[in-house]
C-alpha cells in the first residue's frame, strides 16, 4: 500500500462526502438521457430538485425520503427557492418565463396547492430566484435585467376569503445588463448583473450603484449577515476580476478590496469521499485569475464560490482562503449552513460537508470506514496534533482506528498512525508509558455501552506475576478511577496477563457509533426478523461457538482504588490451553480485621454460568419471534421473567469478601464490583437465620425483621450504580442483553421470583412499591440497557414517581464523570458552558441529559431557557422531569420554547408536542396556575367574575390561549372551561363558552365583567337570536338593580372601558337589529322608559342611513340592469 503524503499547511477544514445520493436520483428516474435535474434548492427541511420534465421533486433531508412531486406544464424547470423562514412556501421558474408558488400545506397535512402564477417574466429567461427573509415575498430577476416581486397573503387563514384578491406584482427596477445574482437581507435587495452590483431599499424604494468600476461577465454578489454577539452591521461582498472581491458596507459604500489571486496558488485539497483515495500534490501552482459567477454565505464567516476548475471556501474579512478542492463541471449549488449540494452539468447531484478535520474523522469512525478516515489522519497530521484536535480526537480513538486496519495490507497505515500518535502525546503524558506494554499487535473492540474491551495477541514469555490483569494506576485529572475487563482471544494458547502496580493505564473513552435508521422496530424496540435461519440451527451454532469460546476466555475483574490491595490466586493449567485464573477478589480495609485477615479462596470460572446465559438469551430471542408471544403482553412477560432469572443468576454467581455475616461492618465496595442481587441474597439469608434462634411465635417480630431487611435492602443501593460491564461481553450478546433488559424495564418485568425459606419475607419484598424496584434494576443492569429507550420508558411509566427519574439520571452522571468534558463543565459562565455542550458533545448522545441537568442544577431557570437550543433532542417532557420540584420553571422552558419559533407556526408546533394528550389539562392547569393575579383581585365570593378582571395580565397568557385554540375532543374542551373558570382565567373561559356553544352562560360573564368592548369590534360576541337579546338585556336590568355599586379595575367608576348597561346595550341592539325592530324588543322588556335622548337621535340616524343605502343600491341595480340590456344584440 503506498505511503500517504502529509500535508505540510495546517488546514483546519476538509469537505468530505459521506453518502452518495446517486440512488435517490435513480429512484426518481432523473438519471437518463431523456429526464435529468436542471436546478436545485435547499432549506432546513428540504431538497428540492427541478427536472427538464417540469416536475419538481421535494425531498425530505431527514432519512433522504421522497415526499412530493409537483408537476408543471410550463416548461422545464430553471430556477428554484425555498423559503427559509417558512418551510411551506417553495417558488420555481420555468423555461417559459413563469413563476409559480407553492403553499405545500405540510401543517394542515392537506394537498399542495399553487398560490401563485406570475407571467412578468414570460418569453424571457428567469435567472434569479430570491425569497424575503421576513415576509412571504419572491423577487425574480431576468435575462433582460428586469427585477420584480410578488407579494404573497401572509394568512393562512384569510386565505379562503380572500380568494378572488388578485396578489400585486411590483416591478422592482431593470438593471442594464442580465441579472447574475440576487440576495436579501433586511430591508435590502442585492442585485449583481453583468456589469455592476446595485442595492435597493425596498421599504424606502431607493437605488445605489455599488463602486465606481464596471466589469462585463458573470459576477455575484452576497450579503455577509453580522454576529448576532457584535452589534455589527452586515457587510456585501462582491466578486471582480482576477480573483478580488470588494467589501461593503451595508449603505453600498465600497470599504477594501481583497485580492485572492496569489493565495490560490496552494494545491488544492482533496475531497474526503468513499468514491476514491484522498490524494494531494504538493507541486505548488502558479496563481490562479478567476471569474466567480456566484458568491454564497456559508457557515458563520465564510463565503463559497465555485468556477469549472472547482469549489472554493474564503474568509473574506481575514483575507484567507480556508481551502479549495477540485470538483469539476459544477452548475449550480446550494448551501444551508455547512453544507454544500452540488448540481453537475451532467444533472448528478453530489452532498459535501465542510467539516474540521477532526469532526470528519470521528463522523468516518462512526460509519466504520476505517481506512478512509487513517488516510485522513495521515494526510492532514498538522491538524490532528493540533490542540483544539486533541480534544476531540483522543489517543484512544487513533488506537482502535489502528487495531481495526488490515496488518497485511494496511502496514504503511499502521506505521503512520504510529508516528502520529507519538507526535500527538508528549512524552511526560500520564498515560505515555503504555506505549511500551500495548503494542501496535493489541486490538480493540467496544462494546455497545461505550466501554473498551482491549484484546490482547501478545506472544511470549512473561512471569505470571507480570502478566495477570492490567490496571490503570495513573489517570488524568479529568477522569474518575474506574475498572476495566481484559479479554483474550481463544486462538492466543500461550498469553499471559497479569498485573503490576506501576505498569499500564487504560482510559476509557465512550465512543458513539450510528445504528441503521431503517431498521424496522416492533413496539418496544423489537426487531422484526421473521426471515432468519431456523431458530434451532442457529441456537445449536450459538450453544457451539459459546461453549468453545468460554473454555479458553480469562475474564479478569480489578478495582482502581488507591488504597486496597490485591490479592489473587491463580492456577496453571497445561501448556497447550490457555491460562484460565480465578476472578480477582477485593477486599476493603475494616477497622476490625485490620491486621492479617483469613485467605481470600476464588471462586471457580463462571464459563458454565455465562453459557447459561447465552443459550437462555438466544432461547428468549427465538421465542420473541413467534408472534403469539411477541404480541400477547403475558406471554412476552412470562419469557422475559425466565429469562431475568438466569440473568440474576449469572451476575449474582461472584461471592465478594467486604460482605460481613453479621451485617454489622460497612460495605465499601466499588461500584462497578457490587451485585445488588448478592446484596439481597445475603440479607435474606441473614434474616433466615436469626428466625431460628428467635421465637417463631411472635408473628409481629417476624414482620418488623422482614420490612427491616426491606429497608436495609435499599441503604446500599442509594451510590452503587453498575456503569460498567464486570465482566467482558461479546458484542452480539451484549446487544442481546440490552434488548432483553430493556424490555424488562418497559413491560416493568423489574424482579425474578423471590425465593426464600421464610414465606413472610417472601411476601414483604413482594409488596415493594415498582419505584423502589425500578431503581434496583436501573442500578443493577444499568450498564445492559438501551439508555434512550430506557429514559422514554421512565418518562412514560414513572411520571408519577420522579425518584425512578432521579436514579436514572445519577447513573448518566456516572457514566459521563469518566469523560474530560463534565470536568471542564464545573468551570465557566453558562454562555460558556453552553457553547462547551455544543461543540463537544453529540446532539444524540443519551448523556447530553446528564450535562444539561448539572447546568440546571448551577444557574437554574436561565439554564433551562437556555436548553431550548437542543430541541428536539431534550424534549419538554425531559425537562418535566428535570424541574419536577419547580413546576413554575418548567413553564418557563415551554414558554421561551413555543416563542422560540415563528408566530405562525406555534399553533402546530405546540400541538406536536402535546404527546400524550393528557399534557394538554397539565400544562393549562400549570399555566393558570402560575404567575397569576390574585384570586379576590378577579373573583366574588360566589365565583362570578369581578369588573374588568378579564383586563389583568397573566405571566403566561399567551401560552394558555395558544392550548385553548388547539383542537381539541369535546371532553377535553369542556375540562378546559372549567380549569379556566375556576382559575378565573376569563378571556379563554368566554372563549370556550362559545366554542361549545354555552352562550347563556358566557353572556352572564360578560355582563359581570361589565365591558362593552367585549360585544364590539370584529371580535366582539354579539347576540344571535332575539331569546339571546332578551337574555341580556334582562341580566343588564338585573345587575343595574343592584344596590352594590360595581368598581373598575383601578378602583374608580369613571375610568376604564365603557360599561355594560342599558344605554349601551340598547344601542348595540340598534345597530344590529335596526331601529324599529330594536324599539319593538325594548318595548317589550318594559326598559324602553330607561333610555335617553341620545339613544332616541341614534335612531333616526340609522332610519336615515338606512333610507339612503337602500336608495344608493336599488340606483346601481338598475344602472348594472340598463347596462346589461345594451350589450345585448
Amino acid at each position: 500500500m503506498t505511503f500517504v503524503p502529509v500535508i505540510p499547511e495546517s488546514y483546519s477544514h476538509v469537505l468530505a462526502e459521506f453518502e452518495s445520493l446517486d440512488p435517490l436520483l435513480s429512484a426518481l428516474r432523473l438519471d437518463s438521457s431523456r429526464l435529468k435535474c436542471t436546478s436545485i434548492a435547499v432549506s432546513r427541511k428540504w431538497l428540492a430538485l427541478g427536472s427538464s420534465g417540469g416536475g419538481l421533486n421535494l425531498i425530505q433531508k431527514e432519512g433522504w425520503k421522497h415526499r412530493l412531486f409537483l408537476s408543471h406544464r410550463e416548461g422545464a424547470i430553471s430556477q428554484v427557492a425555498c423559503c427559509l423562514h417558512d418551510d411551506d412556501y417553495v417558488a420555481v421558474a420555468t423555461s417559459q418565463g413563469f413563476v409559480v408558488v407553492w403553499e405545500l400545506n405540510q401543517e394542515r397535512r392537506g394537498k399542495p396547492e399553487r398560490i401563485y402564477v406570475s407571467s412578468e417574466h414570460k418569453g424571457r429567461k428567469v435567472t434569479a430566484l430570491c425569497w424575503d427573509t421576513a415576509v412571504l415575498r419572491v423577487f425574480v430577476g431576468d435575462h433582460v435585467g428586469k427585477v420584480s416581486a410578488i407579494k404573497l397573503n401572509t394568512s393562512k387563514q384569510a386565505k379562503a376569503s380572500a380568494a378572488f384578491v388578485m396578489f400585486p406584482v411590483q416591478t422592482i427596477t431593470t438593471v442594464d445588463s442580465c441579472v447574475v445574482q440576487l440576495d436579501y437581507l433586511d430591508g435590502r435587495l442585492l442585485i449583481s448583473s453583468l456589469t455592476r452590483s446595485f442595492l435597493c431599499d425596498t421599504e424606502r424604494e431607493k437605488f445605489w450603484k455599488i463602486g465606481n468600476k464596471e466589469r462585463d461577465g458573470e459576477y455575484g454578489a452576497c450579503f455577509f449577515p453580522a454576529r448576532c454577539s457584535g452589534g455589527q452591521q452586515p457587510l456585501i461582498f462582491c466578486a471582480r476580476p482576477g480573483s478580488r472581491m470588494w467589501e461593503v458596507n451595508f449603505d453600498g459604500e465600497v470599504l477594501s478590496t481583497h485580492q485572492f489571486k496569489k493565495l490560490l496558488s496552494l494545491p488544492p485539497l482533496p475531497v474526503i469521499t468513499p468514491r476514491s483515495e484522498p490524494q494531494y500534490d504538493h507541486t505548488i501552482g502558479c496563481s490562479q485569475s478567476l471569474s466567480f459567477p456566484k458568491l454564497l454565505h456559508l457557515s458563520e464567516h465564510c463565503v463559497l464560490t465555485w468556477t469549472e476548475k472547482g469549489i472554493y471556501i474564503f474568509i473574506p474579512q481575514n483575507v484567507q482562503v480556508l481551502l479549495w478542492s477540485e470538483v469539476k463541471d459544477i452548475q449550480d449549488m446550494a448551501v444551508y449552513k455547512n453544507e454544500l449540494f452540488c448540481l453537475h452539468l451532467n444533472g448528478k447531484v453530489s452532498h459535501l460537508s465542510l467539516l474540521s478535520v477532526e469532526r470528519c474523522v470521528e463522523r468516518l469512525l462512526r460509519r466504520s470506514q476505517w481506512d478512509l478516515a487513517a488516510r485522513t489522519c495521515c494526510l492532514f497530521q498538522n491538524s490532528i496534533i493540533a490542540s483544539k484536535a486533541r480534544k476531540t480526537l483522543t489517543v484512544d480513538k487513533l488506537e482502535h482506528l489502528k487495531s481495526q486496519l488490515d496488518l497485511e495490507t494496511c502496514s504503511d497505515l499502521i506505521s503512520q498512525l504510529d508516528e502520529l500518535i507519538l507526535k500527538f502525546e508528549p512524552l511526560d503524558s500520564a498515560c505515555s508509558s503504555r506505549r511500551s506494554s500495548i503494542s501496535s499487535h493489541e486490538s480493540f473492540s467496544i462494546l455497545d455501552s461505550g466501554i473498551y474491551r482491549i484484546i490482547s495477541s501478545r506472544r511470549g514469555s512473561q512471569s505470571d506475576e507480570d502478566s495477570c490483569s492490567l490496571h490503570s494506576q495513573t489517570f488524568s485529572e479529568d477522569e474518575r478511577l474506574k475498572e476495566f475487563t481484559l479479554h483474550q482471544e481463544e486462538d492466543q494458547p500461550d498469553q499471559s496477563c497479569g498485573s503490576q502496580e506501576n505498569e499500564d493505564n487504560v482510559s476509557h473513552v465512550p465512543v458513539t457509533f450510528e445504528t441503521d435508521k431503517n431498521e424496522t422496530f416492533l413496539p418496544f424496540g423489537i426487531p422484526l426478523s421473521f426471515r432468519s435461519p431456523s431458530p434451532l440451527m442457529s441456537l445449536q451454532a450459538v450453544k457451539e461457538s459459546v461453549s468453545s469460546f468460554v473454555r479458553k476466555t480469562t475474564e479478569k475483574i480489578g478495582t482502581l482504588h488507591a488504597s486496597p490491595e490485591l490479592k489473587m490466586r491463580s492456577d496453571t493449567r497445561d501448556d497447550d490451553q490457555s491460562c484460565e485464573e480465578e476472578m480477582s477478589l477485593v477486599t476493603c480495609p475494616q477497622e476490625e480485621d485490620i491486621e492479617g485477615g483469613n485467605e481470600i479462596t476464588g471462586e471457580p470460572p463462571e464459563g458454565d454460568r455465562f453459557q447459561e446465559l447465552t443459550v437462555a438469551t438466544a432461547e428468549a430471542m427465538t421465542k420473541m419471534l413467534d408472534p403469539l408471544v411477541l404480541f400477547e403482553p403475558k406471554s412476552l412477560r412470562m419469557v422475559l421473567q425466565e429469562w431475568l432469572s438466569q440473568l440474576e443468576k449469572t451476575f449474582a454467581m461472584k461471592n465478594f469478601v467486604g460482605i460481613s455475616d453479621t451485617g454489622n461492618s460497612p460495605m465499601k465496595l466499588n461500584q462497578d464490583v457490587l451485585l445488588l442481587n448478592e446484596s439481597k441474597k445475603g440479607i435474606l439469608d441473614e434474616d433466615n437465620e436469626k428466625e431460628k434462634r428467635d421465637s417463631l411465635d411472635n408473628k409481629e417480630t417476624v414482620d418488623q425483621t422482614a420490612c427491616e431487611s426491606v429497608i436495609s435492602l435499599r441503604k446500599p443501593l442509594d451510590d452503587l450504580f453498575q456503569v460498567c460491564s464486570p465482566c467482558t461481553i461479546a458484542n452480539s450478546l451484549q446487544k442481546d442483553l440490552a434488548e432483553l433488559t430493556t424490555l424488562c424495564l418497559e413491560l416493568n418485568v423489574l424482579n425474578s421470583a423471590i425465593k426464600s425459606t421464610g414465606e413472610h419475607v417472601d411476601h414483604t419484598l413482594q409488596q415493594c412499591s415498582s419505584e423502589i424496584l425500578a431503581c434496583q434494576f436501573l442500578k443493577k443492569y444499568f450498564f445492559l440497557l438501551d439508555l434512550k429507550r430506557a429514559k422514554e420508558s421512565i418518562k412514560l411509566s414513572y411520571t408519577n414517581n420522579p425518584c425512578v427519574w432521579d436514579t436514572f439520571i445519577e447513573g448518566l452522571k456516572e457514566m459521563a464523570s469518566s469523560t474530560s468534558i463534565y470536568m471542564e463543565m464545573e468551570e465557566g459562565d453558562l454562555p460558556a458552558r453552553l457553547k462547551l455542550l455544543d461543540d463537544s458533545v453529540p446532539f444524540d448522545s443519551p448523556l447530553l441529559i446528564a450535562y444539561a441537568t448539572r447546568l440546571y442544577e448551577k444557574f437554574g431557570e436561565s439554564a433551562l431557557r437556555s436548553l431550548i437550543r437542543f430541541y428536539p433532542y431534550i424534549l419538554p417532557s425531559d425537562i418535566m422531569q428535570l424541574c419536577h420540584q419547580n413546576p413554575a420553571q418548567f413553564l418557563a422552558y415551554l414558554d421561551s420554547l413555543v416563542k422560540s419559533r415563528p408566530e405562525d407556526q406555534r399553533s402546530y408546533f405546540l400541538e406536536s408536542l402535546l404527546q400524550p394528550e393528557s399534557l394538554r389539562l397539565d400544562w393549562l392547569l400549570l399555566a393558570v396556575s402560575h404567575d397569576a393575579p390574585p384570586s379576590t383581585s378577579i373573583m366574588d365570593d360566589e365565583g362570578y367574575p369581578r369588573p374588568h378582571s378579564h383586563l389583568f395580565s397573566w405571566g403566561y397568557s399567551q401560552l394558555i390561549l395558544q392550548l385553548i385554540k388547539l383542537p381539541a375532543d369535546f371532553t377535553t374542551k369542556e375540562k378546559m372551561t372549567d380549569i379556566c373558570r375556576s382559575c378565573g382565567f376569563w378571556p379563554g373561559y368566554l372563549t370556550l363558552c362559545l366554542e361549545l356553544e354555552r352562550r347563556r352562560e358566557a353572556f352572564t360573564n360578560i355582563v359581570y365583567l361589565d365591558d362593552m368592548s367585549l360585544m364590539e369590534g370584529d371580535n366582539g360576541w354579539i347576540p344571535e337570536t332575539v331569546e339571546e337579546w332578551k337574555l341580556l338585556l334582562h341580566l343588564v336590568q338585573k345587575k343595574s338593580s343592584s344596590p352594590v355599586p360595581q368598581e373598575s379595575l383601578n378602583g374608580n367608576l369613571n375610568d376604564g372601558p365603557s360599561p355594560i348597561n342599558t344605554e349601551n346595550v340598547a344601542l348595540l341592539l340598534a345597530k344590529a337589529m335596526g331601529p324599529d325592530p330594536a324599539w319593538s324588543l325594548l318595548q317589550e322588556c318594559g326598559l324602553a322608559l330607561e333610555l335617553s335622548e341620545k339613544f332616541t337621535r341614534t335612531c333616526d340616524i340609522l332610519r336615515i342611513a338606512e333610507k339612503r343605502q337602500r336608495a344608493l343600491i336599488q340606483s346601481m341595480l338598475e344602472k348594472c340592469d340598463r347596462f346589461l340590456w345594451s350589450q345585448q344584440p
